[in-house]
């Protein structure tokens, strides 16, 4: 059922036109991702279905009573509020209510001896229990937790900025919606967080509508893709992978269209080159017709453009880490005895949860930071680009051009050629007219890609990236990627896009608390499926001694057990007649007992086979495994002839009884 339409919106800022005419809908529980080249519009377009902004043409229709929720890229705090007073700012009537309920609660830890305080707070649990809005608060405290905010009652003020927005994320979440908009989720959050959301959407029933450049995120998620370029919306069917197939698709049939259209072109020029008089209306319509099929010349594709690597010379001895270590007195220790030599086709991706150290240790190897103990050596002929999460200062009078010119006007390329600042521009998405534009009028993604494109120019031969993937739209980060394909030096990224690091990195180095950070081989999803395996190992290994400390008790020689016949039984049939056929103590004990014990070997054993099934190729283990078998296979062989020989005794004491 649809919820939402939209019809022939239409935005431009000043002389530049963000889309035009666009129409589309969406349905009760359909999951959207909008993407494009930043700068064509995204967040504007989520703004107006906010309600946030206006179009200039055009109109949002939503259904009666349809909730809303909106997260934009730079949410509005306020810095005395408290953690879950932030979460609760909705405007429906359980937010209000938790808002509520949050107050009185802290004006009676403030008034303890208040009455008319404690009847307030009575009250308002009572509305509580009416709108069930613990199970609201219950999940909200939960999901900050899932998203690292531990501590609930922690004034926004004194959070950073990375911990502000998964808050602002955590109230976009739990407000109850029937369309969930969000701007750059994934921004600010780490790899295991970014998986923990990727599940809480997929679960989630009501309708979703997000830009994202997470492309692995959109990937398992959406199952509509929204393309916004050169100002129209192409909507495809599926997710990001099925987008790409339709995207060649359409791509080829505009080739197709437009060899016609050149040779049709062809056609009407010689026909004007013959100089032919419009006086007449046939001759007229001709002279239009051509006029349109010049004008008809379809929009380049951005994102074919591909990105030439240039850099200057690299030594032998690029750079040497050695026992570095570096601490906050607010922090502790980040980086404990940390050593490495980065060599000069390193592809290195960091990884680990927020303020674990990541970008310091890109401050550390910048040389923005000196270690506490430790050296770092850096090479004569190491050219350092660092491309930081926050973007250095860029002069909002001047020009695109002028910016990246101040750089370099001219860079050699790998097979020794050389790039102009113009070029360059073009190739990262800046079209000719572009480039002359004042840098305070572009987006905040623009102005981050001009960024990345000044640290290029410099033509580094050891890039620092800190989290490239923010703000940057899903073409620029295509562009980058081919770019680092050809790079001729060592590349060391911190991210926690999982596409970007499995398409760029060999080398992984974890941030896994206290300092210590160890290294894997291989991209993001080898890492993964190494940590999968040592975690499998460990709870093999776990299971293994406890099934061997398990097997050492229950096989501890001890009275009849030990053997299938009790020590000097063996002339049973004789002896019972000199004395009344009955049972030992410990043969009744035994009697009492066996049937227990049989049922447990047998789990035993049904548990350490499934073990030999899951260890595969590790043959250590599966050698010890195979022997604790073999001897619980014996064990319960004694076990069945001493349960035959108690059951027989018991029948004859029974028979004799009857006599």
């Amino acid at each position: 059922m649809n919820i939402l339409t939209a019809e022939n919106l239409t935005k431009s800022y000043g002389e530049k036109v963000l889309f035009k005419d666009i129409s589309f809908g969406i349905d009760e529980g359909e999951k959207i991702g909008v993407i494009g080249v930043n700068g064509t519009g995204k967040s504007t377009l989520l703004k107006i279905l906010a309600g946030v902004e206006w179009p200039d043409q055009g109109k949002v229709t939503m259904g009666n009573n349809v909730r809303l929720e909106y997260l934009p890229q730079n949410p509005e705090f306020e810095d005395e509020a408290t953690v879950l007073q932030q979460v609760f700012k909705g405007n429906s009537p359980v937010m209000k209510l938790l808002r509520e309920y949050e107050q009185a609660t802290e004006r009676l830890d403030d008034n303890p001896d208040q009455p008319q305080l404690q009847q307030d707070l009575i009250m308002l649990g009572q509305q509580m229990d009416e709108l069930e809005a613990w199970q609201l608060e219950n999940e909200a405290k939960a999901i900050l937790t899932k998203l690292g905010i531990t501590k609930f009652d922690t004034l926004i003020g004194t959070l950073s900025g990375g911990q502000k927005k998964r808050v602002a994320l955590a109230s976009a979440l739990i407000n109850p919606t029937d369309i969930l908009t969000l701007d750059e989720p994934t921004n600010h959050i780490d790899n295991d967080t970014v998986d923990w959301l990727e599940q809480y959407l997929n679960k989630r029933k009501g309708a979703l509508v997000m830009i994202t450049h997470d492309r692995y995120f959109l990937d398992r998620v959406v199952g509509r893709v929204f393309e916004l370029d050169q100002g129209k919306l192409y909507p495809y069917p599926g997710n990001y992978s099925r987008f790409l197939e339709l995207k060649v698709e359409r791509e080829e049939q505009v080739e197709a269209t437009e060899r016609k259209r050149q040779n049709l072109f062809r056609n009407e020029l010689a026909w004007m080159r013959k100089g032919a008089k419009a006086r007449t209306t046939k001759q007229k319509a001709r002279i239009d017709r051509f006029e349109k099929i010049q004008a008809d010349k379809p929009t380049e594709f951005l994102d074919r453009i591909e990105m030439p690597a240039g850099s200057s010379r690299l030594g032998k001895k690029i750079l040497e880490c050695d026992h570095v270590q570096k601490g906050f007195p607010d922090r502790g220790v980040l980086i404990d005895d940390f050593s490495y030599i980065l060599l000069r086709d390193d592809r290195i991706g960091i990884i680990g949860p927020n303020g674990s150290g990541k970008s310091t240790l890109l401050n550390l190897i910048a040389g923005l930071m000196i270690p506490d103990s430790g050296s770092i050596e850096v090479g004569t002929t190491v050219n350092i680009g660092y491309f930081a999460q926050e973007n250095t200062y860029l002069n909002p009078e001047i020009r695109v051009i002028d910016e990246i010119k101040a750089v370099a006007e001219v860079i050699p390329t790998a097979d020794g050629g050389t790039i102009t600042a113009s070029q360059m521009l073009e190739r990262f998405l800046f079209p000719a007219a572009a480039q002359w534009t004042q840098i305070g009028k572009l987006s905040g993604g623009e102005k981050r890609r001009l960024y990345l494109l000044r640290i290029l120019m410099a033509a580094p031969n050891v890039l620092l990236l800190d989290e490239p993937t923010n703000d940057l739209d899903i073409q620029t980060l295509t562009i980058l990627e081919g770019y680092l394909d050809d790079f001729p030096g060592a590349v060391v990224a911190v991210s926690h896009d999982r596409y970007f690091l499995d398409r760029i990195t060999d080398k992984i180095f974890s941030f896994e608390g206290e300092g210590k950070i160890r290294s894997y081989v291989g991209n993001y999803s080898d890492y993964r499926e190494q940590v999968y395996a040592a975690k499998q190992a460990e709870e093999q290994a776990v299971s293994i001694a406890s099934l061997a400390k398990s097997f050492r008790t229950t096989n501890t020689p001890s009275g009849s057990l030990a053997s299938r016949v009790p020590s000097g039984t063996e002339d049973l049939p004789e002896r019972r007649k000199e004395r009344p056929l009955k049972m030992t103590f410990k043969e009744q004990q035994d009697f009492e007992q066996i049937d227990a014990q049989i049922a447990q070997v047998e789990e035993e054993i049904q548990k350490n086979n499934q073990l030999m099934n899951d260890m595969g190729s590790d043959f250590g283990k599966l050698t010890e495994l195979v022997k604790i078998q073999k001897t619980l296979e014996e064990k319960l062989d004694d076990m069945m002839d001493r349960w035959t020989y108690l059951n027989e005794l018991a029948e004859k004491i029974a028979q004799n009884k009857g006599h």
